[in-house]
Formats: C-alpha cells, sequence, structure tokens
C-alpha cells in the first residue's frame, strides 16, 4: 500500500466523526430556530426564511393574533390555552405551505410571508380566517375564539424592509381587532384606522394613523 493510500485510511475515521459533529450541530441549531410548542419556527428561523422569500414581489406578509386568549387562559387553564396555540400554529402552517414560512413570533403572536402568484391574497386569507376560526376539537366550546388578520403586499410598499412591513402588517391586524372586522389591509388607500397601531392603542393616543383598508 503506498503511502498516499495509508495517509487517506488514517484520516477517514477523523473525516467521519467531523461529518458527524457537523450533522448534529446543524440538528442542534435546527431545533433552537423551532418553537418547542408548536412547531414552527421562532422569530429568527422565521427572519431567514422570510426576508429570502421578500425578493420576490409578489410576496404577501400576514400577521395573527389569537382574539382573547388571554382571558382564555385565565378562565379555562394554560393547557387548554396551548391547545389553541397548537391548533392555530398547524393551520397556519398548512394554509401557507412549504413555499411559504410561518413562524411564532411570541405569545400568540404569528406571522407568515407566502407568494401570491395567482394574485389572490385577499381571497386566501379570507379563507384562512374562516379555518383559523374553527373550534379546537375535545375543548369546551365557551373557549372558541377567533383570530385577527392583519396583512399586506410587499409591492406596495418596494422600500420596505421585513420589519418594516411587519409594523405596517401589525397595524392592520390591531385596527382590525379593535373593529371586530377580523382581517385588514395595509394598503394605499384613504381609510384609516382609529388608532395608530397597538402600541397607541395601550396608551390611548391618538395620532395619524396607518392608511388601510378593508381586504378585497
Amino acid at each position: 500500500m503506498n503511502t498516499l493510500a495509508t495517509v487517506l485510511l488514517s484520516a477517514l475515521p477523523l473525516a467521519a466523526g467531523w461529518a458527524v459533529h457537523v450533522w448534529w450541530l446543524r440538528g442542534c441549531l435546527s431545533t433552537a430556530r423551532r418553537d418547542p410548542l408548536t412547531g414552527l419556527r421562532t422569530r429568527e428561523g422565521f427572519t431567514r426564511r422570510a426576508q429570502v422569500l421578500l425578493k420576490d414581489p409578489r410576496a404577501v406578509v400576514v400577521l395573527a393574533d389569537v382574539d382573547r386568549f388571554k382571558h382564555i387562559n385565565d378562565t379555562f387553564g394554560h393547557a387548554a390555552g396551548d391547545a389553541l396555540l397548537k391548533a392555530t400554529a398547524d393551520r397556519l402552517a398548512h394554509h401557507v405551505g412549504r413555499s411559504g414560512v410561518a413562524g411564532r413570533l411570541g405569545g400568540d403572536e404569528f406571522a407568515a410571508v407566502f407568494i401570491d402568484d395567482q394574485g389572490t391574497a385577499g381571497d386566501t386569507l379570507a379563507v384562512l380566517h374562516g379555518v383559523l376560526a374553527r373550534p379546537v376539537g375535545g375543548q369546551d366550546p365557551a373557549a372558541r375564539t377567533t383570530v385577527s388578520l392583519g396583512w399586506v403586499r410587499a409591492a406596495d410598499f418596494p422600500a420596505d424592509d421585513l420589519s418594516a412591513l411587519l409594523r405596517r402588517a401589525d397595524e392592520a391586524m390591531y385596527a382590525a381587532k379593535q373593529a371586530r372586522a377580523g382581517m385588514r389591509r395595509a394598503g394605499l388607500g384613504r381609510l384609516f384606522a382609529t388608532l395608530a397601531g397597538r402600541r397607541a392603542g395601550r396608551t390611548g393616543v391618538r395620532s395619524d394613523a396607518p392608511v388601510v383598508e378593508v381586504a378585497a
């Protein structure tokens, strides 16, 4: 056996060990980017995938917030709240599909980005809103709630990055929640929300509100 073959054979165990280590590290990183309760991507994992999708001008950014979540937790217990979060996550991920991305940003707040290749985002999200409002199997019917949605087309604000688009979707979502409208789109019309996003809503401050329009 020549010297080169001997060196290569002796290096095989080291290479195999390194490959296993890299595979293990990738698994740990993937786990860290998944929410342990819902299985959705965490904010970091969601952000990485969403930024790639936003390179497509057909991208739509969605923010979803479970209505009356604190009340359900306080009244029916955390197990009921967890079941509601899991159901919301599963339904959102299924609706967005593998070509999009869904994530849990924290608490009862979820986000998604998908490519609207048919130009029917409003109809698609209206269906999603109905799906998210379905009761969770095995739960007390009184624990039933709805989910408020805010959404924005990336093409409407080409200068905005993911953070800015999420802020617009957040403001539209909070306007929908305040008006009990279920869903609102951040757009270019001249219909204004009553309060400038959830931050102003928490303090009762009135100011120039974000431009929003009811989803078409």
